[in-house]
């Protein structure tokens, strides 16, 4: 079964059974403890702490994902950085036995055999998962058969995603030998201490790699050998297999970062942007492979994903643009780093650095090369070059503010405003992406599909000067967050705020969770003009607007 129809089987099984199709979100989540989304839970985190879905209680999502973690396993048949995950998730709709019958009955439909299923058999915590069980054994699967294995919390319990979160025991399914699904049941919150906390709400969160289910599906030996590679494959010459997945992978991944805004540069997901892009490079010397190797591999990896992902082939003259560019940049200095690399009688954590520096060479291309002696060196001169450019930038107050000026604090006060008139025009799923706020103006980031028209832009307007003449109250309790999330909208993931948060509410029109600070009634915020609306990235747009 091509990848294309597995996707589409996938979604249209779930939507049958009373499940809404929702489109893959960013690969740059809201959560400021993660880099990238690695999970297709990562846009529904709000829904399973009680946050209300406006999605309703059952979604079904095929998600882009990004793990940097994968980064040194990729070359075997099976580890990637970027790959899709298709998901079921539940959010107190239903439990355990029907996801675990779902997933059976989806399998069967596209001829996949169950070879075994594992399942939490417990520690001194959390007990054993005796429901899992009981369902798994209704379906035919026993120990006595030798498709029923009890694992640990290490393999069958999962999450949370970032540093606190819903989690709680897993049911992972195998076959040909290989783990393909993973059925999550949130059943606790797990907070920055690891302490464990029964959820009101239970529920279900399923991840199932794209990649490997062709595999199977195609009857491969690995994912590379799926439809989803061997395109992108028979573009790279030589007989380097691991070197030629590696440059296939990192091809690919840095095609979906360029397409969601990130640009190389030497720190945060700019920095793995780069990693991944010299790393294929370095690997493309070792092939012999020509100078701009890079476009054609790229070009074929649109051509893969482009009718899925539409906006690639739309942005595909910048990202081709990006990644030439940075492939040109690098060859000037490859050589020259290399032989520095190879001189040196002892490769030290400080020359290492150095290189770094001077060549752009990141530490783990480094040592791909050489070992480096004294690793903590490195990464104590990275940091104190990191505190010398921080002392130089300008400060950044939570929440995308400059300072805490009287004008900012007003345009911080119309950015919630603003989020409300949006729902109210565009719907009820817009969320903020990403804020950037000063005392001259604000920027606000959206996730929305297609550029607004200028009719919408002028209704949102209008409702947020509409809001400002009501001369409405702005005010602010203090509750705990569970409480919290059964009223308000939020902007970010909850985990980015303690026990006890601060609702602010603007009349019935807009009701958030927030740090503040904010202005006492909006008839001190003037008239706000909106000055420019653009693109962000794949699926995200962007307003910038004044008060006037």
């Amino acid at each position: 079964m091509e990848s294309q129809r597995i996707r589409e089987e996938f979604l249209k099984f779930f939507e049958k059974r009373g499940h809404k199709i929702v489109p893959s979100s960013s690969l740059l989540p809201t959560d400021p403890s993660v880099l990238f989304t690695t999970a297709g839970m990562q846009q529904f985190k709000q829904y399973f702490l009680g946050g209300e879905s406006p999605h309703g209680q059952n979604v079904v999502s095929c998600q882009k994902c990004f793990r940097t973690s994968d980064i040194d396993e990729v070359g075997d048949e099976s580890h990637l950085t970027f790959f899709e995950m298709l998901g079921n998730f539940s959010f107190g709709g239903y439990g355990k036995t029907r996801a675990i019958k779902l997933a059976k009955e989806f399998l069967d439909s596209i001829n996949i055999h169950i070879d075994y299923v594992t399942i939490f058999g417990g520690d001194e915590i959390v007990p054993r998962d005796e429901e899992s069980v009981e369902v798994w054994q209704a379906l035919g699967f026993s120990q006595e058969n030798d498709n029923l294995k009890f694992c640990g919390r290490e393999d069958n319990f999962w999450g949370p995603t970032g540093e606190e979160g819903p989690c709680g025991p897993t049911t992972e399914i195998y076959a040909k030998g290989i783990e393909v699904w993973n059925l999550v049941f949130n059943e606790y919150y797990c907070d920055r201490n690891k302490r464990l906390t029964p959820l009101r709400q239970r529920g279900v969160d399923t991840g199932m790699g794209l990649e490997r289910l062709a595999m199977i599906s195609q009857k491969k030996n690995s994912v590379f050998e799926t439809n989803l590679f061997s395109p992108i494959l028979k573009e790279i010459f030589g007989n380097d297999d691991r070197a030629k997945r590696i440059i296939a992978d990192h091809i690919k991944g840095a095609v979906f970062l360029i397409l969601e805004g990130v640009l190389p540069s030497n720190v945060e997901r700019g920095y793995v942007l780069r990693r991944v892009l010299r790393r294929a490079i370095r690997f493309g010397k070792l092939l012999n492979l020509p100078q701009n190797f890079l476009t054609p591999i790229a070009q074929k990896t649109i051509e893969i994903y482009g009718d899925v992902y539409p906006e690639l082939k739309s942005q595909e003259n910048d990202i081709l643009a990006v990644i030439q560019k940075e492939e040109e940049k690098f060859e000037k200095t490859l050589e020259a780093g290399l032989k520095e690399i190879k001189k040196v009688p002892k490769l030290t954590g400080e020359i290492a650095f150095r290189i770094y520096e001077t060549y752009g060479f990141p530490l783990e291309l480094i040592e791909e090369i050489r070992k480096v002696e004294d690793r903590e060196s490195f990464f104590f001169m990275q940091k104190k070059h990191q505190e010398i450019s921080r002392a130089g930038a300008e400060k950044k107050f939570k929440g995308g503010l400059a300072d805490q000026s009287e004008k900012t604090i007003k345009y911080h006060t119309a950015s919630h405003l603003l989020l409300a008139a949006m729902r109210a025009i565009l719907g009820p799923e817009i969320y903020q992406k990403g804020s950037n706020i000063t005392a001259e103006r604000l920027r606000f980031d959206f996730n929305y599909s297609q550029k607004l028209s200028g009719e919408q832009i002028k209704k949102i307007e209008d409702l947020v000067n509409q809001k400002i003449n009501e001369d409405i109250e702005v005010e602010m309790t203090e509750m705990p967050k569970a409480e919290a999330l059964k009223i308000a909208k939020i902007s970010f993931e909850p985990a980015k705020y303690g026990d006890i948060v601060r609702v602010y509410k603007i009349g019935d029109f807009s009701i958030e969770l927030c740090g503040g600070p904010h202005v006492k009634r909006t008839g001190e915020l003037g008239h706000l003009k909106i000055t420019k609306e653009e693109s962000s990235g794949a699926g995200i747009r962007r307003l910038r607007a004044i008060l006037e």
